[in-house]
């Protein structure tokens, strides 16, 4: 047990409401937690957000499918809902200490970014500490984010990313909220360790988790945007190419490694689709570690693919048939051949290497 009241048993007992997607006993169990007195604020992030990490890594490791993946999600999303609404109705929200009026903050996921929990539990968060919110939801285009912007006159523009291929479009998000002079705060870990990724891509702020987000609020921000982009010309210019290239390379590395995994054996099917699509993520890991200018964010990537692949029992060695057939193709970029190289080193130092060659 730990200072907020939250067991370890409690966390036991959602974690088996998540498992069979039971949303009656996850809401009554959270909820109990908040009009015995627990913080909401507490509930959603040292119940909720630790006990969907768990979900993911449940996934990760093939113990669960898709789909139970999305059924639990679907359950801590209502939790959420349930937990703002008991804490509201209790007169448990409150206005910033010393603040002023709240706020007002945009509360969006990156251009691409589906995981939208981490931004539901943030506006959940926000509002119960009296900030005005608004949430556009997951995978907000350039265009949506500065019309509503344009619309809606925030202080403050609070961008989720999870997943760090995303990281060139949410670049393009965080442009877009300079030149309309509003700041960016980030989170999430698609902005990489400490938010290093958001800073690079000209951010104003990173915060790890919603109450660091809430209480950097409470500081003073600047009436502009102080973030500058370290994005080089030549990333660009590579990553473009890259993108150009995408269908081609997909067909390239789908033919090399036809034979050694299993979903692509077959032409066509549900099992080669989403093959594909895993190849494909390599790739826009590879692009956007290019435009960042990090092969951290291509390793970071392939030692995930790489569990992920052993977990399902299939040979990880395939990632090294990757990034040789990559290499092969893409002697003209240098940017791409060294991160390539730095991702085949990663492999050989897990080990990845040492399957059978096929």
């Amino acid at each position: 047990m730990n200072g907020t009241g939250i067991t370890d048993t409690i966390r036991a007992d959602f974690d088996v409401c998540l498992a069979g997607a039971d949303e009656d006993g996850a809401l009554e169990l959270a909820t109990g937690l908040v009009t015995s007195g627990v913080s909401a604020e507490d509930v959603l992030l040292g119940l909720v957000a630790p006990a969907q990490v768990r979900v993911g890594e449940r996934w990760e490791s093939g113990e669960w499918t898709v789909a139970q993946e999305h059924a639990a999600t679907h359950v801590s999303r209502l939790t959420v809902d349930a937990i703002a609404s008991t804490a509201r109705t209790g007169g448990t929200a409150r206005t910033p200490a010393g603040a002023g009026p709240p706020r007002h903050v945009l509360v969006a996921c990156s251009d691409g970014e589906w995981h939208v929990l981490p931004s539901h539990i943030l506006t959940a968060v926000l509002r119960l500490r009296g900030f005005q919110v608004r949430s556009l939801g997951a995978s907000v285009s350039p265009h949506e984010l500065l019309s509503d912007v344009h619309q809606n006159g925030p202080d403050v523009v609070a961008l989720s990313c999870t997943l760090s291929w995303n990281l060139p479009l949410a670049h393009r998000q965080i442009q877009t909220c300079r030149c309309a002079g509003v700041p960016v705060m980030t989170g999430g870990p698609g902005f990489g360790p400490e938010g290093t990724w958001a800073y690079a891509l000209g951010a104003d702020l990173y915060a790890a988790d919603a109450r660091s987000a809430a209480e950097a609020l409470l500081r003073p921000w600047p009436p502009v945007t102080c973030g500058e982009s370290s994005v080089q010309p030549g990333a660009v210019e590579a990553y473009a190419v890259l993108v150009r290239q995408r269908l081609e390379l997909l067909d390239h590395v789908v033919h090399a490694l036809r034979d050694v995994l299993p979903g692509l054996r077959s032409r066509s099917g549900m099992e080669h689709e989403e093959a594909a699509d895993f190849l494909g993520r390599l790739l826009d890991s590879l692009a956007a570690a290019v435009f960042v200018d990090d092969e951290r964010v291509f390793t970071g990537h392939l030692a995930f693919a790489t569990a992920y692949l052993t977990a399902r029992s299939v040979d990880p060695h395939c990632l090294l048939t990757l990034t040789d057939a990559l290499t092969d193709r893409l002697r003209e970029s240098p940017r791409a051949l060294a991160t390539l190289a730095a991702g085949r080193r990663c492999l050989t130092e897990q080990g990845a290497d040492s399957g059978p060659h096929e």
